[in-house]
């Protein structure tokens, strides 16, 4: 809305406005604005919630010590969306189409967050949404954006490659072009990248949402992570920076950087209520909703593989789950004392405080090495 008003409206009148014109400018604009409204905002959201009664429910088989936190407000993630979709939309340039489904990722999957949020409310229950119901929407979302993806491809707008770490050269097609051509085949190419996209979104969503279990912890990772994406999507969208790294070119992939340094600055502001002790949960609207943005970005700059690394302790939560999951059915026996991980640590007599800290730096350490990997190839 800035974008134009002042860029394309009033620049020529009065110049120094082309500063409006300018990514960096428009980005550090939009971290400050969405840090801002989220600080500003918090209190009051803090007391409606505390109003209307809508408090934490905490598992049952969890951590004994977290049963001093029942009650703490939750939904929180509905001040971290308003905090990321307002300052996106007064700071980007809103024609560009990658700015909507980088919104629409973040609003599909947290409105499920929410339902899911709802339902243990409504219960008074810490179970929400059944697993079943809750994947089906979560995939619905990434269909979705699939499609719309696809759309813009056939109009070169997006390309379904993808950049792979350590390698120049190589970079595969998910479309897998022979397969396109034959009409026998034809579903099998685009099966192939939905299922990709489903496991990307649905995945990177899921991953930040069972990380979300001690007071900081999701949102400060957030920070790290959304940090590394804003410089990607800034190196992705400009021209000599993404021939320098031989990375694909994306012009439109510069106004995702807006959209990411606004998650950096949401996140800031949410932690500043939500580290230890908090006073305010992001809840299933939040953690969802910021892991799908997360994953549908990564998508739109062809950095699908890098965000494993770049959220390092987000797929390390979710392994320890799966993984505890599927030794107890084959085995009847446990890995971890507790899954997420993070919980196994509590179970091993470490503070709260420090697994939080050492994870952020797991984190920290894990996202620089993913940028290091543009220029070791």
């Amino acid at each position: 809305m800035l974008y134009w008003l002042f860029y394309e409206k009033l620049f020529r009148l009065y110049t120094p406005f082309r500063e409006f014109g300018y990514v960096t400018f428009r980005t550090a604009s939009a971290s400050l604005t969405a840090l801002f409204l989220c600080v500003a905002l918090g209190p009051w959201l803090i007391q409606k919630l505390r109003e209307f009664q809508i408090g934490q429910y905490i598992r049952e088989d969890g951590p004994k010590s977290h049963m001093k936190k029942a009650g703490t407000p939750t939904m929180g993630g509905i001040l971290i969306i308003i905090s990321v979709v307002v300052p996106t939309l007064l700071w980007a340039n809103l024609r560009n189409p990658y700015v909507w489904i980088a919104l629409f990722g973040m609003a599909s999957f947290g409105l499920i967050g929410f339902f899911d949020d709802y339902a243990k409310i409504r219960g008074k229950q810490n179970k929400g949404l059944s697993v079943r119901e809750k994947f089906s929407f979560q995939v619905v979302a990434a269909l979705i954006v699939g499609f719309i993806l696809l759309s813009l491809h056939a109009n070169k707008l997006y390309s379904t490659s993808i950049n792979v770490p350590f390698f120049k050269s190589f970079k595969p097609d998910l479309l897998i072009e022979p397969l396109v051509h034959n009409w026998y085949t034809y579903p099998l190419a685009f099966a192939g990248f939905y299922a990709f996209m489903v496991l990307v979104i649905v995945g990177a969503s899921d991953s930040v949402n069972l990380t979300d279990g001690l007071d900081g912890l999701a949102i400060g990772l957030m920070i790290i992570a959304s940090g590394a994406m804003t410089m990607l999507t800034y190196v992705s969208g400009n021209a000599k920076l993404a021939e320098y790294l031989d990375l694909a070119r994306l012009p439109g992939a510069g106004e995702l950087t807006i959209f990411c340094g606004s998650m950096v600055g949401a996140s800031i502001g949410f932690l500043w209520y939500n580290a230890h002790p908090a006073e305010i949960f992001m809840g299933d609207v939040g953690s969802l909703a910021l892991g799908g943005a997360l994953g549908v970005v990564a998508v739109l700059i062809k950095q699908e593989i890098l965000l494993l690394f770049i959220g390092g302790v987000y797929v390390i939560e979710a392994l320890s789950v799966i993984l505890q999951v599927g030794s107890y059915k084959l085995r009847k026996k446990r890995i971890f004392k507790m899954a997420p991980i993070h919980h196994h640590f509590e179970a091993l007599g470490w503070p709260e405080s420090k697994i939080i800290t050492r994870f952020w730096i797991a984190g920290l350490v894990m996202a620089l090495f993913a940028l290091t990997t543009l220029k070791l190839r």
